[in-house]
């Protein structure tokens, strides 16, 4: 039987660069070859597309770009290409069945790609346009859960070019602590958590250098879990086990995310079977409201008897470690058929 041509992409013009190097890599070790014929599309953080035919392991330390192993490349977007043309003499075109986006925020997990993978009539694994874009942006996803009734947050966001000690004014009206991010970033990059009215002023001027807009949200005093779902539609949907993050203080910052000093990440999470039922059933309705189809990861807090929408990653963590496939490896799916189910959810699209 013919094998199945899966592109998987990997880098991108991000400060979550490096994430994505660690998780493709994961991915690619872990595809099926047997039954995917694997094209690898390196991008360098200057945004440069190569096709990549180097040693999977100098991928992870960032020493995959080298003449000998990469071609200039790109994905046509002409639907009659539908796949990578390599910019050699002749031109080389490598059709493509699908393509596994494996990018961390912006120019990746923002709708961008997912975009061009739409003009160019490729299949793709996760989240469309729609839902990739606004999970991204946390201002946008905030309002809709909170017009379709779940709760969330109290929140400001500001613009860029908006007065500073206006906007330090109306956030410090929610309260002390406080946390400002950068509306369009993930892995806790340019976030802070602001004590008095100097760290709120300093944290607004941080999330500025990270993004055109920034949000400052109260403080839930609770605890954060996380819940893995996959699947396109209420019929084929999977839901992974519930996990918690345990913090000593601070927060979970990106050092914290990958490095877990100071933090614990429990899976199952220490609650009990009828609140692990209720962030489930939270976690589908936020993965319907905000029309994800793929997988993604729902980010929530735990305050009492609340259950407090976060945040939605469309392309979250992935090495074979990460949060979201030791969802699944809880719910009985490992990461290999995990990779298997994603590629079938994209091609039944």
């Amino acid at each position: 039987m013919k094998k199945i041509t899966v592109a998987v992409l990997f880098g991108g013009a991000s400060s979550e660069y490096s994430v994505s190097l660690s998780s493709a890599t994961s991915v690619i070790n872990n595809i099926n070859r047997d039954k995917y014929d694997v094209v690898l599309i390196g991008i360098t953080k200057d945004g440069v597309w190569y096709r990549y035919n180097g040693p999977v392991s100098e991928i992870k330390p960032d020493n995959w770009c080298k003449p000998e192993y990469c071609t200039r490349a790109l994905i046509s977007p002409s639907r009659d290409d539908s796949g990578l043309i390599e910019l050699t003499d002749p031109v080389k075109l490598t059709k493509i069945d699908v393509a596994f986006p494996v990018f961390h925020g912006k120019n990746g997990e923002d709708g961008t790609i997912q975009g061009l993978f739409e003009l160019a009539g490729i299949k793709y694994v996760g989240c469309g346009v729609l839902a990739s874009s606004v999970g991204m942006d946390k201002d946008f996803a905030h309002k809709i859960v909170m017009e379709a009734g779940l709760d969330v947050a109290k929140f400001v966001t500001f613009n860029e070019g908006e007065e500073l000690d206006s906007m330090v004014t109306r956030a410090a009206a929610l309260g002390f602590p406080l946390y400002v991010k950068p509306v369009n970033a993930g892995s806790s990059i340019g976030i802070t958590k602001a004590h008095n009215t100097e760290e709120l002023k300093n944290g607004i001027i941080e999330a500025f250098k990270h993004d055109r807009k920034v949000t400052v949200e109260e403080n839930i005093d609770g605890f954060e879990v996380g819940c893995a779902v996959m699947g396109n539609n209420a019929s084929d949907r999977f839901i992974g086990e519930v996990d918690e993050i345990e913090v000593e203080g601070g927060f979970f910052d990106f050092g914290e995310k990958y490095s877990l000093f100071k933090s614990k990440i429990h899976m199952p999470a220490r609650i009990s079977p009828e609140m692990a039922a209720r962030v489930k059933e939270t976690a589908l309705k936020l993965y319907e409201i905000l029309d994800c189809q793929g997988l993604a990861r729902v980010d929530m807090f735990i305050y009492g008897d609340r259950i407090v929408f976060n945040e939605i990653n469309s392309i979250p963590g992935f090495t074979d470690k990460s949060r979201y496939p030791n969802m699944m490896r809880g719910a009985g799916i490992e990461y290999p058929e995990l990779i298997d189910r994603l590629i079938g959810y994209a091609l039944s699209r």
